[in-house]
């Protein structure tokens, strides 16, 4: 992707991440992890604000740091390096309310174009997945990396 991104740092594991929002409301430090489920290969993309008090992520606080492009490109950013370590893996992500859910759905297709360059995308609908279509409601998310 294009966009600027902000500078990420990890642990070696690579499912871990975190990274600075700056923006009019401050410096916000923001956490990705990828949790393992119970399901093999499959792995939950946890995001959010760091909590300072215990270092976990809170994903229902609204930060409005004017930065979503820049963060939501950060976030892909994340993606590629886990995919480069976990080449298998498939990364789940749905939002914490429905609005944030709205705002994946809505990044994913701002950058459809060049999203499907690189990934698998499914959409989750009832209780099954299918080809992300631009325009579908979903109620949750499920990307692959390609590689040739």
């Amino acid at each position: 992707m294009k966009i600027e991104k902000y500078p990420l740092k990890s642990e070696s594991s690579l499912t871990v991440f975190e990274f600075v929002s700056e923006g009019p409301n401050g410096l916000i430090r923001k956490l990705i992890q990828f949790q393992e489920t119970n399901q093999q290969n499959i792995y939950n993309l946890a995001f959010g604000d760091k909590n300072t008090e215990t270092g976990d992520i809170d994903d229902l606080i609204v930060s409005n740091n004017g930065d979503t492009d820049k963060v939501l490109a950060t976030v892909v950013a994340a993606l590629y390096a886990f995919f480069d370590k976990y080449p298998d893996a498939f990364v789940y992500a749905t939002g914490s309310t429905n609005a944030r859910t709205r705002l994946y759905r809505m990044g994913i297709t701002r950058f459809y174009d060049e999203m499907i360059q690189d990934f698998e995308l499914y959409g989750l609908s009832g209780d099954d997945f299918f080809h992300f279509e631009v325009g579908k409601e979903y109620s949750g998310f499920l990307a692959q990396r390609k590689f040739d």
